[in-house]
C-alpha cells in the first residue's frame, strides 16, 4: 500500500519546505540552543570537565583527541553530494559536519574561539556551494541523517557572536531548500514503495531532519509534523510501528530485529536524539506508550550483550506491489555490534527519571568512554560523544517501580512493569479488594521484570510492585485492577435511543445511512449498504487482552467483506468480523502491519442473508473462538495480537470496514456487545438463546 502523491503535491511540499518565515499563529518559542544540547546542558558540560570529574573527563579527552576537532580542519564543500550508485561523494559531507559539530562542542565546552571560527568556516562553505543531494534511493538516507546533523552544529552555533546573521539565514535556507523537501517527500511518498518497503531507520533520519530543520528555522509546522509522525506516521519509523511488539517484561521487539544487529541498533541510535529534541523543547516523547522507546532499547541491547531475547515473527511487504515477506528468527548477524548512542537513552531514563535500564546500561558502559565517528559510514550515522554530552547526575527523587501492567492471559495474569533506579529485586503482592493488605506472591524477581500469576482471585484482584535497594524498600508502584470474571464494557441495544445521532449514547454513534427497525431483541439497527454505520469511542478496546464481542446480525445481501465489526485506523491496524469473505465462509481477522501479518479464524460458512444470527468472537490467552449460534465454528490456537497491541485506534466501526473499497454492512444488528475478559462457550450459548 502506498499514499497517493502527485506531482502538484510535490509542488506544495517544496514550495511549503522552502518557506523561510515561520507559521502564522506560533505562540510558543523555540529554546535555543534545543536540539541534542541545551545551555544548560553546555554548563554542565564545563562544570564537570573543569572540575575533572568523571566520566565527563575521559569523554573530553575523546573529543580532543579526535581528527575532526582540529581548528586546522580543511571544508571540502560540494554542488552535488551522491549517495547510492554510480559517483558516490558522501563521505566527503559527513565527515565536515562531524567536524563542525565537534569544533562547535570544543568551543562550547572549552571556549576555544578558533575551533568556534573553524566551525562556522565549514557551514558557510557548505551553505554557500550544496545544491543537491542524489544518488539511488540511499540519497535519501543522505537526506535525513545529514540533515538532522547539520542542523545540530548550525544550532550550537548560532549564539556564536562571530557568526554573521546574514550567513545564519544562509545556512537556515539551504536547509529549507536542499534537505527539507526531500524529507518530506520520503516521508509521504516513499519513493512510490509499498508503505512497509522501508525499514524504520529510514523513516527516522528523515523525521529527525524534519524536527532538526523545525527548530534551527523556528518552524513550529516542521517541527508539528515530525511529532505527529512519531505518534501516528504510517511507515516503520512511528513509534508502535518501530517497536513492533512489547513482550512481557517490557522487551521491546525492534522492527528491523530480523534484519541484522547493525541497522537494528542504529535505530535506538536515530529516535534517541528525536526523543531528547523534543524533552528540549517540553514535549515528552521519551514517555509514549509506558516508555515504548526504552522498551526497544532495552531489547536490542540485551541481545547485543548476548542474552536470549523472545522474538515474534514478524512479516511484511516490499517493493512497488509489496510483495510479503516474513523472518521467524531473530538475526544473529552482527550481533554483539556495538553502537554510540545508548549513553542517551539511559541517563534519561535512569538519571532523570529514576527508572531502571540494566541492559542499556550495561551495553554503554562496555563503550565508554564513548568516541566520535570512526572510520567506516555506519559509524558517522551518530555523533557519538556521548558520554561527554549525555551523561547526568543521579536524579535526587527515590524512585518506585512504575508502569505496572496486567493483562489477562487465558485464565491468568501477566504483570509486567518498569524497575526502580538502583533496585535489585522486586515482590508482587496481591489483594481482593483496594482496601484490604496486600500479600506477598511473588519474591526476588530480578530479570525481566515480570510475573504471571497463575492462580488469581476468581473476582477482583488488586495487585501492587515493590522493590528493593540494598535490602532497603522503594515506595511501591500504582496499584493496578483485574477482575477475572467477564465485564461488559459496552452494550448497545439499539432500541432507538433519538439523542444518539446528535453525541453518541445508549446506541453509540449512528452515522449516515442508519435507522430502527424490529430487531431480534426489540428493535434494531438498520443499516442501508452505502454509508450507514456506528462510530464507537476512540480507543475503546485499547486497554483489552482476553476480550468478547458479540452480536445479532441480520445480513440483508451476500455481499463479500462487509463488517459486523472492524476496530482500526488507517495505520494498517485492524481487527474485524465479516460475514463473508472471499472464501464464502465467516471470517474474524487482526493484523497490525497492513494485513501482513494477519491472522484469522474461519468458520464453516457465510452468515446466512435475510436470517438472524448470533455471532461472537472470544480470546482467551492465544485461543481465539468464532460462535455462530453459540456453537464454536472456528478456533485458532495461535492469536498473537488481542487489542491492547493495536493501541489507541481511532476508527472503531460496527457495519463499517478500515478498507474503502469493502462494502458498508446492508443489514441489521442487534444486541452489541464488548466484553473485558473471555466469554466462556456456555455464556456465549446462553446469548444466543436469548429472545
Amino acid at each position: 500500500m502506498t499514499l497517493p502523491f502527485t506531482s502538484s503535491l510535490s509542488a506544495r511540499l517544496l514550495a511549503m519546505a522552502c518557506l523561510v518565515l515561520p507559521a502564522a499563529g506560533v505562540t510558543k518559542p523555540f529554546v535555543h540552543p534545543g536540539l541534542l544540547h541545551t545551555a544548560n546542558d553546555f554548563e554542565r558540560m564545563r562544570t564537570k570537565v573543569k572540575a575533572g570529574e568523571e566520566p565527563w573527563t575521559s569523554g573530553w579527552k575523546k573529543l580532543e583527541e579526535s581528527r575532526h576537532a582540529r581548528a586546522d580542519w580543511k571544508p571540502r564543500p560540494l554542488e552535488k553530494v551522491v549517495r547510492g550508485g554510480e559517483g558516490q561523494n558522501f563521505p566527503v559531507l559527513f565527515n565536515d559536519i562531524h567536524a563542525a559539530y565537534q569544533l562547535a562542542l570544543k568551543w562550547k565546552v572549552g571556549g576555544d574561539t578558533a575551533c568556534a571560527d573553524k566551525a562556522v568556516e565549514i557551514l558557510n562553505a557548505w551553505s554557500t556551494t550544496l545544491k543537491s543531494i542524489e544518488g539511488n534511493s540511499d540519497r535519501c538516507l543522505a537526506a535525513g541523517i545529514y540533515g538532522y546533523q547539520f542542523a545540530n552544529a548550525a544550532e550550537i552555533m548560532r549564539t556564536y557572536p562571530g557568526w554573521k546573521p546574514d550567513d545564519f539565514a544562509r545556512c537556515q535556507r539551504m536547509m529549507l531548500e536542499v534537505f527539507l523537501p526531500m524529507n518530506l517527500d520520503f516521508l509521504h511518498r516513499h519513493n512510490d514503495a509499498a508503505i512497509t518497503n522501508y525499514w524504520a531507520n529510514w523513516d527516522l533520519c528523515n523525521m529527525a531532519s524534519l524536527q532538526a530543520i523545525g527548530v534551527l528555522c523556528d518552524r513550529r509546522d516542521l517541527y508539528d509534523q515530525a511529532l505527529e509522525y512519531f505518534h501516528r506516521g504510517r511507515g516503520n519509523g512511528a513509534l508502535d510501528k518501530a517497536v513492533y511488539v512489547v513482550h512481557p517484561g517490557n522487551l521491546g521487539q525492534w522492527q528491523e530485529s530480523g534484519r541484522d544487529q547493525g541497522h537494528n541498533t542504529l535505530g535506538i541510535a536515530l529516535m534517541g536524539p528525536i526523543c531528547e529534541t523534543a524533552w528540549n523543547q517540553g514535549d515528552d516523547l521519551y514517555g509514549e506508550d509506558n516508555n515504548r522507546f526504552l522498551a526497544g532499547a532495552e531489547y536490542v541491547a540485551k541481545y547485543n550483550l548476548g542474552e536470549d531475547v523472545p522474538f515474534l515473527p514478524y512479516a511484511w511487504g516490499t517493493g512497488q506491489r509489496g510483495d510479503r515477506r516474513r523472518q521467524d528468527v531473530i538475526a544473529s548477524h552482527d550481533r554483539g555490534a556495538m553502537r554510540s548512542g545508548f549513553e542517551l537513552v539511559l541517563n534519561h531514563y535512569v538519571h532523570r527519571k529514576g527508572i531502571a535500564a540494566p541492559w542499556c546500561e550495561r551495553y554503554a558502559a562496555k563503550i565508554r568512554p564513548e568516541g566520535g565517528g570512526g572510520g567506516h559510514a555506519s559509524t558517522f550515522d551518530q555523533f557519538g560523544l556521548g558520554t561527554l554530552t549525555h551523561t547526568l547526575d543521579p536524579a535526587a527523587s527515590d524512585p518506585a517501580p512504575v508502569g505496572l501492567t496486567a493483562r489477562k492471559d487465558g485464565g491468568t495474569v501477566v504483570l509486567s512493569w518498569w524497575g526502580a533506579a538502583g533496585a535489585d529485586r522486586y515482590t508482587v503482592l496481591r489483594s481482593k479488594d483496594p482496601e484490604a493488605a496486600p500479600g506477598v506472591i511473588a519474591d526476588d524477581i530480578r530479570d525481566p521484570v515480570t510475573f504471571t500469576d497463575t492462580k488469581p482471585l476468581p473476582g477482583p484482584n488488586y495487585y501492587v510492585v515493590r522493590g528493593f535497594r540494598d535490602d532497603k524498600e522503594t515506595r511501591p508502584s500504582g496499584v493496578v485492577h483485574v477482575s477475572m470474571q467477564p465485564e461488559l464494557r459496552l452494550h448497545l441495544d439499539f432500541d432507538g435511543n433519538a439523542a444518539d445521532r446528535s453525541g453518541g449514547g445508549r446506541d453509540g454513534n449512528p452515522q449516515g445511512g442508519t435507522s430502527w427497525a424490529a430487531g431480534k431483541l426489540g428493535k434494531a439497527l438498520s443499516l442501508d449498504g452505502k454509508d450507514g454505520h456506528v462510530a464507537l469511542p476512540e480507543g475503546i478496546a485499547a486497554d483489552l487482552s482476553d476480550f468478547t464481542v458479540a452480536a445479532w446480525v441480520r445480513p440483508g445481501t451476500d455481499q463479500s467483506w462487509a463488517r459486523v465489526f472492524d476496530f482500526g485506523d488507517d495505520r494498517g491496524r485492524y481487527l474485524f468480523l465479516t460475514p463473508r469473505g472471499s472464501n464464502g465462509k465467516a471470517r474474524f481477522a487482526v493484523s497490525t502491519v497492513y494485513g501482513y501479518n494477519e491472522q484469522v479464524i474461519d468458520a464453516d460458512a457465510a452468515l446466512l442473508s435475510g436470517k438472524w444470527s448470533h455471532v461472537a468472537v472470544t480470546l482467551s490467552g492465544r485461543r481465539g473462538t468464532l460462535y455462530v449460534d453459540g456453537v464454536a465454528v472456528g478456533v485458532n490456537e495461535a492469536i498473537d495480537f488481542p487489542p491492547f497491541r493495536l493501541g489507541r485506534t481511532d476508527r472503531n466501526w460496527i457495519g463499517r470496514s478500515q478498507f474503502p473499497n469493502d462494502p458498508f454492512l446492508d443489514g441489521m444488528v442487534d444486541d452489541f456487545r464488548l466484553y473485558d475478559g473471555a466469554l466462556s462457550g456456555e455464556e456465549v450459548a446462553r446469548l444466543a438463546a436469548a429472545k
